[in-house]
């Protein structure tokens, strides 16, 4: 196997995830530390051709050919946005607006990006099955040696390149390589090392107006699979994000904070990646059938002490949504840190998988169960009578089985589910619906979530698994 440890010296790590730091609207940073960023400092560390002192750069054609790593990192290290400052900027000649201290010097604004404090100051590249022979290896180590920063320069980092599993490993903090992922990480291609030749040229010819971002070449990116359940999958669909309130919410508040959740994950998308996908905010299609994202408020139901307040928040995304679109708006909702509204003002940030509150935890949602019974009122799709063939309808626009039975009510059916006035459900300016707490019998268990009727987009129709497990029997 061939591995390279990294160890940030000073605990942090500041790197430029995808060139847009300069704009100030980087809220995260990069991490884990991509393989192609790694490779970017082996070659700065020697040079290649005529520029190398202590290896000949064939090692380096050897290492661009090797496939996406296994990555062991920190899984949730916290990101701290760096705040714009003024610097000074040295001119050359005196011009206008100079500082009057410093001549020749006008003010510069600076904009770092974000800072990342992984809380194990360890990453390791880990490719098995790769055996450098014995020159190669020796280059790497020489090039490893001569790494003094990893992204910028206040990054200072200490390389250990070796055949052998290096010691700070933690199995469970591993980025796997997997198609199946939801994250994309920039790794190498062949072809990388002429690209970086080229760039090098171009930038001792013309100086700092080359920047990385002409050369889109070098991105590359792989999906990996992460090491925590940021999202879970299930034939109707897919969570991508999970998110805790602090502090919970009246669930009486349901639709205006599912209202929210949507326009700051909108306004989070279009910062970052500019203008929104339609599946997020489901309009411009021009056929029927097409299912858009769903805005999930998660509340505390079906105990003895359950009051129905609101913990978390969930972003659900269709099937046939692309990998790309659904980590793009992972991390739209992830970088949401406040929503504030008539009544609302909360703190969120991304579940960090604590057992409590149980409400807002994955598996209170995503259990398998064949009854299923409604923590949100569903709305009604059709006006008229509610029969088995219009809940059947339900289900079947919801990417569900047909149920084998049901049952409704104008009342909650379970402790703490959200007993609502039309005016909390329906929308101003829009037809008033009929709405009702449902439960659903299955022929066979189906995963969560489950969520049915017409509001299901902003949350209405959330429904609980009755198949309960030691976790909720020991909280009631």
């Amino acid at each position: 196997m061939l591995s390279i440890s990294v160890e940030f010296l000073h605990g942090t790590f500041r790197g430029d995830p995808d060139g847009s730091a300069r704009t100030g609207s980087v809220s995260s940073g990069e991490w884990p530390p991509s393989p192609a960023r790694l490779f970017a400092a082996l070659v700065a560390a020697d040079g290649t051709g005529a520029a190398c002192r202590v290896t000949e750069g064939t090692e380096l054609e050897w290492f661009e050919r090797l496939p996406p790593p296994v990555i062991y990192a920190d899984p949730k290290p916290p990101h701290q946005p760096i705040l714009p400052r003024w610097v000074v900027r040295h001119t050359g000649s005196a011009v206008r607006a100079t500082h009057q201290e410093y001549l020749a010097r006008s003010p510069a604004l600076s904009r770092a990006g974000a800072r990342v404090a992984p809380r194990y100051p360890h990453v390791v590249y880990l490719w098995e099955g790769e055996q450098p022979a014995q020159g190669v290896l020796v280059a790497l180590q020489h090039r490893g040696a001569r790494v003094g920063y990893l992204g910028a320069s206040d990054s200072p980092v200490r390389l250990r390149v070796s055949t052998a599993m290096p010691a700070p490993i933690i199995e469970a903090n591993a980025f796997v390589p997997d198609e199946a992922g939801s994250a994309t990480i920039n790794v190498t291609q062949p072809g990388d090392l002429g690209r970086w030749n080229r760039l090098y040229t171009e930038w001792t010819e013309r100086g700092a107006s080359v920047s990385r971002l002409q050369f889109p070449a070098l991105r590359h990116e792989a999906l990996y699979r992460l090491p925590f359940p940021t999202g879970s999958r299930n034939r109707a669909g897919e969570v991508a994000a999970w998110l805790l309130l602090h502090p919970a919410v009246s669930g009486r508040r349901v639709s205006l904070l599912t209202g929210l959740f949507k326009e700051a994950v909108l306004s989070h998308y279009q910062r970052l990646f500019g203008e929104p996908p339609q599946v997020l905010h489901g309009h411009g299609f021009t056929t029927k059938g097409y299912e858009t994202a769903r805005y999930l408020a998660l509340p505390d139901v079906g105990h003895r002490w359950s009051r129905g307040r609101i913990h978390g928040l969930a972003l659900w995304l269709p099937p046939d949504c692309d990998a790309g679109i659904r980590q793009r708006a992972r991390d739209a909702a992830f970088s949401i840190r406040r929503l504030l509204g008539i009544g609302i003002d909360v703190a969120v940030s991304p579940h960090d998988g604590d057992e409590r509150p149980l409400a807002a935890h994955p598996g209170r949602w995503m259990r398998s169960s064949r009854i299923w019974v409604s923590a949100v009122p569903a709305i009604h799709e059709r006006r008229g009578a509610l029969n088995h063939a219009e809940v059947a309808r339900w289900c079947q626009h919801a990417g569900l089985p047909d149920p084998v039975d049901f049952w409704s009510t104008r009342t909650p059916l379970v402790s703490g589910a959200l007993d609502l006035a039309p005016v909390e459900v329906n929308r101003p300016g829009r037809a008033a619906l009929p709405y009702s707490h449902v439960k659903l019998w299955f022929d066979e268990a189906i995963e969560g979530p489950v969520v049915v009727g017409s509001g299901r987009q902003r949350g209405f129709g959330l429904c609980l698994p009755l198949d309960r497990d030691p976790r909720e029997r020991a909280a009631s």
